[in-house]
């Protein structure tokens, strides 16, 4: 059963997302918030599996709520669900950690693929949005940085939008093996998500730029 939680303040959207949500059988709405503050003070209480999270939030901005999230509940995995397709908010979403981006245009089947998507390990970022995510990302020469030739394997996986358990399937790995793999090249990168590590190994010429689409 997938946990998740709904954070938005309007009402009628979180009865919809709801009502949409709880018709899919391995999906349990486990809490909703209004607000920014109610998030940070629930979510950690619940530990839901995904947050649905707004950035236009009337107390906390989304995207602080979701670089806090990561101290307080690291295992939840944050998918923004926003009008908003700006290449700022674009970005720093990838870089606070938050695992998928989707516009409030996207259709219900576009959402429960999307929470099903970062459950099992991979990221969700719309092509448009992910071309200007490597366009601000690649801007400037990355530093060598030394990886493993599976770790290599593993970041070219990563930058073509692969999951952990399509890589593990792909490299004829465990996936606890390809996690461990994961963890270790965003430690390396210092980076705080697959999509900044994705932009690296364009930027790296690990890939070229027309294979790299963390989705």
């Amino acid at each position: 059963m997938i946990r998740v939680f709904l954070v938005d303040d309007h009402a009628v959207l979180r009865q919809g997302l709801r009502l949409i949500l709880q018709a899919v059988p391995e999906i349990q709405v486990v809490g909703e918030a209004a607000s920014g503050q109610e998030a940070l003070d629930r979510v950690p209480v619940v530990r839901p599996d995904v947050v649905l999270l707004d950035i236009s939030l009337p107390d906390v901005d989304g995207l602080e709520v979701a670089q806090r999230l990561r101290d307080l509940a690291p295992e939840t995995r944050i998918i923004m669900l926003t009008v908003s397709d700006n290449r700022q908010d674009v970005v720093r979403a990838a870089r606070v950690g938050v695992r998928g981006y989707i516009l409030k245009s996207a259709d219900a089947e576009e959402v429960i693929q999307a929470i099903r998507e970062v459950v099992k390990g991979g990221a969700v970022f719309p092509p448009r949005l992910t071309a200007l995510l490597l366009e601000a990302m690649t801007r400037s020469t990355p530093d060598q940085v030394a990886f493993t030739e599976r770790e290599l394997a593993v970041l070219r996986l990563i930058a073509r939008g692969l999951g952990n358990k399509e890589i593990a399937a792909q490299l004829s790995l465990s996936e606890n093996t390809v996690k461990t793999h994961v963890r270790n090249i965003l430690s390396k990168l210092n980076a705080r998500s697959r999509a900044e590590a994705a932009a690296y190994a364009v930027r790296a010429g690990i890939v070229p730029n027309e294979d790299s689409s963390p989705s």
